[in-house]
């Protein structure tokens, strides 16, 4: 294989009296005419190394008929309407429609496909007015995070003339008299200096039919320009309030005011301590009701009257139980509770005095991925999904508990061939770790059987059972899928998710290495067939375990990965995850620890390096592919083996935000036939296309 020639610079940085080396520094300017050459050439090698394995066509059919199922999200209440996404099957992107009953014929209130010809401009969000008759909605382009937003009457499908621009991550109140909006955005572009357009974030009022330039500035901390405000307002449209949040800290603080105030900029500070997760729920007048893990590592809910806000005179409704509480609303003026029993759902009803009611039985072991309901309305709509269960939307009635589908997909696949099972196994320091197992049933336990192992383990964030349907095309190929719930999540609480962050971030990879070393051990496979997979933070985590233990690997499937710990923090919106991940440049002891992991820095000489396919995009501006391409280069140059070591760069897309169905099929159809070639899977001729299944 004729890698391309990098060149190597001369950039050497010093981190506290260290030395460090950056030799493709040059890599990380995304303009430069060396750069973009450079890219191309890796990426038509890739593409044309891709195009020739045998069997991609087959994967490709395959991927595409099981892909064709319609998906349905979650229908919601607005007004006189239910408003829900479908998507046929094969669409780029989901259409937003609406029904006056669940049984009425839909009607089109929204088509993102009609916005671009590539279907690579897509809706991120819809904040829908309390009567349903106004629609905000965020667009983003090749998978930016960056927004804008529009306005649409619900009534004829037309749109204001107005759009807001500036916006990133934004949320978006709407008065409950429709006169506008409350929002948040970052400054515009050339008012502050480059490296602060993603900081000093603002909330500002929209009249409705006015232009941008007439927002009236509501809230701003200039003495703190890394706090981050999302403004919502109560369901009784009384008070507004302000999430106040820095980068990806879990802990954040919680400002209100009346929605009416003589003074517009003034702000209540009730939970200004940084000092623990608090989650709005809603309110009894001025009796607030928060989910939190103050005092509670696994989550409680608190009542707080703000007429007497001191912490001594907190109320808590709902204590502490040895599962997590994952997640909460208020539907029919009882609380809904989301608990995670060893990393899948239960769900649980409590009043809102706090006494129980009792549970929501569901279908199977796995995940409500979706939810919905008010305190007013008496339905809760919720998507429930597992490993072989595609995403299935229900309908509990909170008056009577009866339990509905409302929309069941059906796909080309036999579940009935197939189970998932847990086990828990022992990382390195002797802590106990859940992992899933899907495959095929009656397995035979010889040491052959080809594995793809996914974690992520970073930024609290729980990897409970999902619907993959990658991952359905993998165990019709005779292959196991393993999900490993890493520390660093949040599936057992704060405590198990710090003790994967900072200076504890080895132990997220000691806990992948050992989940790879127990299947290996088990006989559930061997080294040579075992292939790992990650993106974002899981790409750090692939990235890090390649280079720690290349010898544990059959394939390694890296996907928009951070790789560069050592500068992660300068690009875009990377310094959001210092909470997380810490500080290189401006702190001795968390460089100590990065410059110990980051997997760009780790990559050792004349090593046989696995096969390594390294996913990113050009668009990507939350993880930029900077660090894909100075990890390809590096590990390309140290490689002494005759593994393929690749990069894949997808034009006009991002970091997955939006991805239209026909680049999702061309992603996912190279990796498969990736991972079949590197471990000796046979592709038959043609893949059997089973009855649809219900």
């Amino acid at each position: 294989m004729n890698i391309p020639a990098t060149r190597r610079g001369d950039v050497v940085d010093d981190y506290h009296g260290t030395k460090v080396a950056d030799p493709y520094r040059w890599l990380e300017d995304a303009t430069s005419e060396e750069v973009i050459a450079w890219s191309e050439a890796q990426n038509a090698l890739t593409r044309q190394y891709l195009a020739d394995l045998p069997g991609r066509e087959t994967l490709k059919s395959r991927f595409t008929e099981l892909l064709n199922y319609p998906k349905y999200s979650v229908p919601s209440r607005e007004g006189e309407h239910y408003f829900f996404s479908w998507n046929t099957g094969l669409q780029n992107q989901a259409v937003l429609y609406k029904q006056k009953t669940l049984k009425d014929t839909a009607s089109l209130v929204l088509d993102p496909n009609a916005l671009s010809a590539d279907g690579t401009v897509a809706l991120t969000s819809q904040y829908y007015s309390k009567d349903g008759e106004l629609l905000a909605y965020s667009i983003s382009a090749s998978g930016s995070d960056q927004q804008e937003i529009k306005i649409r009457r619900i009534v004829d499908g037309s749109d204001y003339a107005e759009t807001i621009k500036w916006c990133k991550f934004a949320s978006i109140a709407w008065r409950h008299d429709n006169r506008g909006f409350y929002y948040d955005r970052f400054p515009e572009p050339g008012s502050v200096p480059a490296e602060d357009e993603s900081r000093f974030c603002k909330v500002y009022w929209h009249t409705l039919g006015t232009p941008q330039s007439d927002d009236q500035l509501i809230f701003e901390r200039p003495d703190a320009k890394e706090l981050s405000f999302s403004p919502s307002i109560s369901d009784d449209g009384k008070y507004l309030l302000l999430t106040v949040w820095q980068g990806t800290d879990s802990n954040n603080r919680f400002y209100y005011r009346p929605v009416v105030s003589g003074d517009p900029f003034t702000f209540i500070r009730l939970l200004d301590e940084g000092d623990a997760n608090y989650t709005f729920l809603g309110n009894d007048g001025p009796i607030f009701y928060f989910r939190t893990n103050q005092g509670a590592p696994r989550g409680r809910i608190i009542a707080i009257d703000t007429q007497r806000p001191e912490c001594e005179n907190w109320q808590e409704l709902v204590g502490e139980q040895e599962d997590v509480l994952d997640f909460a609303l208020i539907v029919n003026h009882q609380f809904v509770t989301v608990y995670m029993h060893d990393a899948h759902h239960v769900v649980k009803l409590y009043r809102l005095d706090g006494s129980f009611e009792g549970e929501v039985a569901l279908p199977t072991l796995g995940s409500i991925a979706e939810v919905s309901g008010k305190p007013e309305q008496t339905e809760l709509f919720f998507s429930f999904t597992s490993f072989l269960y595609p995403p299935t939307i229900y309908r509990y009635d909170l008056i009577d508990g009866s339990l509905s589908r409302l929309h069941e997909p059906v796909i080309k696949f036999k579940q009935e061939d197939y189970e998932t099972t847990q086990v828990f196994y022992p990382t390195k320091d002797g802590t106990r770790v859940p992992m899933f197992l899907t495959h095929k049933k009656g397995l035979k336990l010889d040491g052959q059987n080809p594995v793809l192992l996914y974690g992520y383990g970073g930024f609290d964030i729980s990897i409970t059972p999902f619907f993959d349907t990658n991952a359905l095309l993998w165990l019709e190929l005779g292959g196991i899928y393993a999900v490993a719930n890493l520390r660093g999540g949040g599936e057992y609480g704060e405590d198990w998710h710090q003790a994967g962050m900072l200076e504890k971030k080895q132990n997220v990879f000691d806990d992948f290495i050992a989940a790879a070393e127990w299947l290996i051990a088990e006989r559930y496979t061997s080294a040579a067939r075992l292939a790992i997979i990650g993106g974002s933070n899981g790409g750090l985590l692939t990235g890090a375990c390649l280079v720690q233990r290349p010898d544990l690997y059959g394939t390694v499937i890296c996907q928009v990965p951070v790789i560069d710990m050592l500068r992660y923090h300068r690009f875009t919106v990377g310094r959001f995850w210092i909470p997380e991940y810490g500080d290189a440049e401006h702190n001795a002891e968390q460089f100590a620890f990065l410059y110990a992991y980051s997997p760009l820095h780790n990559v050792k000489k004349d090593i046989a390096y696995p096969p390594t396919l390294i996913v990113t995009a050009d668009s990507d501006d939350r993880v930029v592919p900077a660090h894909a391409k100075k990890f390809t280069a590096t590990l390309q140059e140290a490689n002494s083996g005759e593994h393929p070591i690749l990069l894949r760069l997808e034009m006009k897309a991002g970091h997955g935000l939006g991805k239209p169905t026909s680049k999702i099929i061309e992603e996912e159809s190279d990796i498969l036939a990736f991972l079949c070639n590197q471990l000796n899977i046979e592709i038959p001729a043609s893949l059997a296309s089973p009855e649809p299944q219900a």
